[in-house]
């Protein structure tokens, strides 16, 4: 299966290099974007609604940032048109082991999964054989 488009959104630039080249030597991806932060990442959005860019069939967003976290994100993500975000699937990439954040990935209903930094080939394999294909 290929994914058309990702969007990565992550304040740490290391950790976005290291995901980027782990994705794009998968071979399951096309297209990958990177968005430092939730405002970023909103921005991006709002241009995929204008035509300017490709709209992403997945999200991997971190929960701890600064200015804007991944909660707060999923929050004006929902506010979106319909028609933007249908078929968008996220996924929280986290090292946070908080067991209100377990909780609150399992109970938002735009959150996908939940899994642990850093990516790699066998989690991504386990993301698309449970969640896509």
């Amino acid at each position: 299966m290929l994914v058309d488009c990702i969007l990565l959104i992550d304040d740490d630039k290391p950790t976005n290099f290291l995901h980027s080249r782990i994705l794009s030597t998968h071979k399951s991806f096309d297209v990958i974007k990177v968005a430092q932060s939730g405002r970023e990442a909103l921005a991006y959005l709002e241009a995929v609604s204008s035509a300017i860019a490709i709209k992403p069939n997945v999200i991997f967003l971190d929960i701890n940032m600064p200015a804007m976290n991944g909660w707060e994100f999923l929050k004006e993500f929902e506010k979106l048109d319909r028609a933007l975000t249908k078929g968008i699937k996220i996924f929280l990439v986290t090292t946070s082991s908080l067991p209100e954040d377990m909780e609150d990935a399992k109970s938002n209903s735009l959150v996908e999964d939940l899994i642990n930094k850093p990516l790699s080939f066998d989690a991504i394999d386990g993301l698309l054989k449970k969640h896509m294909i």
